[in-house]
């Protein structure tokens, strides 16, 4: 897995902070700038978020370039719909050989990982000869979840904030979860203080909400460093 962070908006502190500004300010919008240093937009930016004010968060948004994840991933992660999406198409792109994503537990376990591997070289066997006889849009019926992926994603920072809360938990599906902790690492480095507090419910006063299904082991953040 690849992440990078291709584009965000500038100076996102100072835009969500202007964007306060305007709902409280009488000021004209030429001047919800003036004199809005990063000092005072971080402060306006925690003063948001304790009163639960979050549409100004919508103003600030994040690319990123995704690579190297599984189909399952990306089935999962278009269910984040206030977002946009741009996924690399089996429809118009045939493949040589199938790249695939393994799970650490199939990995782990040499019967589990040789009945993969068997599974996949079939596939990939009948998806070849299948080429050269229908169009790739047809040949790709065959194709797993497991099937690598490219895509671009763009989110504004309160999706962000939601999609953390629910894929940075320790029971998000362990492909999804770490994609979403390596984007946490990359726009908390922009933008500081819109991302400061960002993460599952049980780092927050909300606390977790997953009721009987609880894993009952908040995720320690250095956990998830140095991946």
């Amino acid at each position: 897995m690849e992440v990078i962070l291709l584009r965000y908006t500038p100076d996102p502190e100072l835009t969500v902070a202007a964007a306060a500004r305007l709902c409280y300010s009488p000021d004209q919008v030429d001047e919800l700038l003036t004199d809005l240093t990063l000092d005072k937009a971080r402060k306006l930016i925690a003063k948001l978020k304790q009163m639960g004010h979050f549409s100004p968060f919508e103003h600030a948004s994040f690319t990123f370039g995704i690579s190297g994840v599984s189909r399952s991933l990306s089935h999962q992660l278009v269910r984040h719909r206030i977002a946009s999406y741009s996924q690399q198409s089996q429809r118009y792109v045939a493949f040589k050989q199938l790249p695939v994503v393994v799970p650490p537990s199939v990995a782990a376990n040499a019967e589990a990982q040789a009945k993969f591997d068997e599974a996949i070289t079939a596939i990939e066997s009948a998806y070849l000869q299948l080429l050269g006889l229908v169009p790739a849009e047809d040949a790709r019926y065959l194709l797993p979840n497991a099937c690598q992926t490219n895509l671009v994603m763009t989110m504004n920072a309160r999706s962000l904030h939601n999609f953390f809360t629910l894929r940075c938990c320790t029971r998000a599906q362990w492909e999804i979860r770490e994609l979403a902790w390596r984007i946490l690492d990359l726009v908390q480095e922009v933008a500081p203080s819109i991302f400061a507090d960002a993460g599952p419910n049980c780092w927050s006063a909300i606390g977790c909400q997953e009721g009987a299904m609880s894993c009952g082991n908040p995720p320690r953040r250095q956990d998830h460093k140095g991946r």
